[in-house]
């Protein structure tokens, strides 16, 4: 799944610890006999609908030079005892929403079919519970391109996160008035000590999803790496963490989530024009925006 974050970010480098370089629009400063600290808030920032940039993911703090974002990191546990690492970047509660600094996603609450949303339940630590669902971080991330000329598809290849088939990212607190969370898993069934070693980076991908850049349980956070897009011809920075497709989770660096496949169950056009007002669009990897640029 894609959390879009961002759009449109600053002059500074945001590739610089990208795989490749992308290019940047340059800061209102550039240009201008004005200093960058004189500048105040973008007219979205105050009001989302006028044009500039907007943080639609509140929660977390961006940093352009290096093209991440950090976000609270929550623990939570298995009915077996396996300790959880998750973010929360969507609901359908649009009150826990606005006070959490979350995306407002009613369409989630038509997510839940088949295995497409987990149970989880608040025990008295306020700590999730969840019912099912594991991932394994270990496999290494690997591509094999096809015959020239025609490299793509690729012969082979292998996403560096693969959940169980119950596993997905939506969860349903069942004891907390049945609202849907994206909470993706960026650890697993690692202690926090050893993931306290990575509290300033260089984590270990053999034990946490491919995008985190630190992680810090002891600081109760987590930095993890955007990506750049367009939108409606504008830029966006975007958070891909999963997906039903597993070459789309080995090329994004995102999870192999087996559970979103209930809700991509190849509709027909005829189907989705029965189902469109109580649909959750196909969501091979459903795109969570981080910040945007609204025209």
């Amino acid at each position: 799944m894609t959390v879009a974050v961002i759009g449109a970010a600053t002059a500074s480098a945001l590739a610089q610890n990208l795989e490749t370089q992308e290019v940047q629009p340059a800061p209102a400063a550039i240009g201008a006999d004005v200093p960058a600290t004189y500048f105040g808030p973008q007219p979205s920032q105050v009001q989302r609908e006028l044009v500039g940039e907007y943080q639609n993911l509140k929660s977390g703090k961006i940093d352009f030079d290096k093209g991440t974002i950090t976000l609270p990191l929550y623990q939570g546990a298995m009915k077996s005892g396996e300790t959880v690492w998750y973010v929360v970047t969507d609901t359908d509660d649009k009150g826990n929403a606005e006070q959490l600094g979350l995306n407002y996603s009613p369409k989630l609450t038509f997510a839940d079919v088949g295995r497409a949303v987990r149970n989880a339940t608040l025990d008295s630590k306020f700590k999730l519970i969840f019912d099912v669902g594991t991932v394994d971080f270990s496999p290494k991330r690997s591509v094999t391109p096809g015959d020239a000329p025609n490299f793509f598809p690729p012969k082979q290849f292998q996403p560096s996160g693969v959940g169980d088939k119950d596993y997905t990212l939506l969860v349903k607190i069942t004891n907390a008035g049945g609202h849907i969370y994206n909470a993706p898993v960026v650890a697993y069934n690692v202690s926090p000590d050893v993931l306290n070693q990575f509290c300033d980076g260089n984590p270990d991908h053999g034990l946490v999803h491919r995008k985190v850049v630190k992680i810090c349980p002891r600081d109760q956070t987590v930095t993890m790496m955007l990506t750049t897009g367009f939108s409606f011809a504008k830029p966006v920075l975007y958070l891909s963490t999963d997906t039903n497709n597993k070459l789309t989770a080995t090329l994004e660096g995102a999870t192999y989530a087996p559970g979103l496949e209930d809700i991509n169950a190849a509709p027909t056009t005829a189907s989705l024009a029965r189902s469109s007002a109580f649909s959750c669009s196909p969501m091979v990897q459903p795109a969570r925006t981080i910040r945007s640029v609204r025209a």
